[in-house]
């Protein structure tokens, strides 16, 4: 088996370029498969899928994660797929095993009681806060991204319409209804407010800084956790926290899926659907109200 990685590594090294990290990678993952067939003795020639799903099973049970249980089976799939057009093995074991699938985290939330108290500690008493207040009521309002909301400008806010026309994702366009309170809010920072913030050079960037121009990502960043801080909140509160909180609590008031996806800009459903492993009560109330035996 020795004999085997060191050759595979030098074919990896001379005949495919790879780096020299992808190479300690690999032989990381092999050599622990080596030491794992010793205990066992078994021989190479011994080896089929079976062997090796326990293989991977045994890595899993000792803790290694999800992600490099796939980079380790990738790691497994291309040495004995080598092994056996080189002839040195008369068939490959690893190419029916399926890698592990990559582990979903459901998106942290805040409830719609933290939400109110963070929004309504901002008080809108100068022109920066009634900029962070407008900004934040926005954010969770419709559910921007950071990105979207730095790249907003003035004629893409219809006041009158209460809609918003976004860029998100590969310049894709969308509209986004603006409530009630993020609208009163915008209004009195464009009344109020930004007059103040323009300077002789200023574009027509919805939202600005001090000194006239575009808010930075890590600016806009920075402004949320300054406001949560002040509000006494003791988790970390972030854009997206805010954006995943607004399609939680839309779900929560019954909203479709697909009308959470057309707001959120996702270009798949199944980006979207993470939401719903969030509101397990909600769903089960549903079935017990609706279900002929629920």
């Amino acid at each position: 088996m020795e004999r085997e990685i060191d050759a595979f590594i030098r074919y990896l090294a001379t005949e495919r370029g790879l780096s020299d990290a992808y190479q300690l990678s690999v032989r990381q993952t092999l050599e622990e498969l080596e030491r794992w067939m010793a205990k066992s003795a078994l021989p190479l020639e011994d080896i089929g899928t079976e062997e090796l799903s326990k293989f991977l099973g045994q890595r899993k049970n000792e803790g290694l994660q999800v992600s490099s249980l796939r980079i380790g089976s990738v790691h497994l799939k291309v040495f004995f797929r080598w092994l056996a057009g080189t002839g040195r093995l008369l068939m490959d074991p690893a190419e029916p095993l399926i890698s592990p699938r990559p582990e979903k985290y459901l998106p942290e939330t805040m409830n719609r009681q933290v939400v109110e108290r963070l929004l309504e500690s901002i008080e809108p008493i100068d022109a920066l806060s009634r900029r962070d207040r407008a900004i934040l009521e926005l954010f969770y309002a419709s559910g921007l991204r950071l990105s979207e909301l730095c790249q907003l400008r003035m004629e893409k806010y219809d006041e009158e319409e209460s809609f918003l026309r976004v860029t998100g994702k590969g310049d894709k366009t969308r509209m986004v209804p603006v409530g009630g309170k993020a609208r009163e809010a915008i209004r009195d920072y464009l009344a109020h407010a930004r007059p103040e913030l323009v300077k002789s050079r200023t574009g027509s960037h919805l939202f600005l800084s001090v000194r006239g121009g575009a808010l930075s990502p890590d600016r806009v960043r920075q402004i949320v956790k300054e406001r949560a801080a002040a509000a006494g909140m003791d988790l970390k509160v972030y854009p997206h926290l805010l954006r995943h909180s607004f399609a939680t609590h839309l779900l929560e008031g019954g909203a479709d899926l697909r009308v959470i996806q057309e707001l959120l800009g996702h270009a798949d459903i199944s980006t979207t659907q993470v939401y719903t492993h969030i509101d397990g009560s909600r769903l089960k109330s549903i079935h017990r109200r609706f279900h002929p035996r629920g």
